[in-house]
């Protein structure tokens, strides 16, 4: 099928899963506050990208990308992270001392803005040269990190005791900086794994080209 079609197409197709994710999770959380916090972000990007789906279409591969992690959040979000079914199953494949389910979605949290942040750069030409791109990338990706990290610790504030589960420290002192870590860790997997992918799906968006 054509390209912008196959673009709609994708995007109409995490719409529906997503939502139908969204509805299902929503049913009983485990923790009702922290389900609204964990799924928020979803419930935002998902006007956002059909907003603005016409004037400034995503590449297809940061849809699906965007898909993959709308579905990790929502499940962290029904589940509470520190208590995802397959967060255990890892802990007890890699004989871990706790359920490591939030650092898949602190990964996530850098995979996927790193390649929102490189599509707009590149396509708006507002960086020259791969190395500062890369850099201008894994520092946005930090400083939605810490942004992320700010709101954890306001709602710490805010809800007392009842902020436990959406804070998924699970007795860890250094969670904060673990967090941050790995979604620099996703950042820079996203930016060696998929930046020659991506250059080749920016290319086929009609009448975009790309910084060099």
């Amino acid at each position: 099928m054509p390209e912008p079609v196959q673009r709609s197409f994708i995007l109409v197709v995490a719409t529906i899963i997503l939502v139908a994710l969204l509805a299902l999770s929503g049913i009983q959380p485990f923790d009702r506050t922290t389900w609204v916090l964990e799924v928020f972000p979803v419930v935002i990007a998902l006007p956002i990208l059909w907003a603005t789906h016409q004037r400034f279409p995503l590449t297809d591969l940061l849809y699906l990308c965007i898909l993959v992690h709308g579905i990790v959040l929502i499940v962290g979000g029904a589940y509470t992270y520190a208590r995802v079914p397959f967060g255990f199953y890892l802990a007890d494949l890699l004989n871990l001392s706790r359920n490591p389910y939030d650092k898949i979605g602190h990964f996530m949290q850098g995979f996927v803005p790193a390649l929102v942040a490189r599509e707009i750069l590149l396509r708006g030409q507002y960086v020259r040269g791969r190395k500062m791109l890369a850099f201008i990338i894994v520092c946005i990706v930090l400083a939605i990190s810490a942004t992320y990290e700010l709101i954890e610790w306001a709602a710490a504030l805010a809800l007392g005791q009842g902020a436990d589960e959406f804070l998924g420290t699970q007795g860890d002192p250094w969670d904060t900086q673990s967090d941050m870590f790995f979604a620099l860790l996703g950042a820079v997997t996203a930016l060696l794994s998929l930046s020659a992918l991506h250059d080749r799906r920016l290319k086929a968006l009609p009448g975009r080209d790309i910084a060099s």
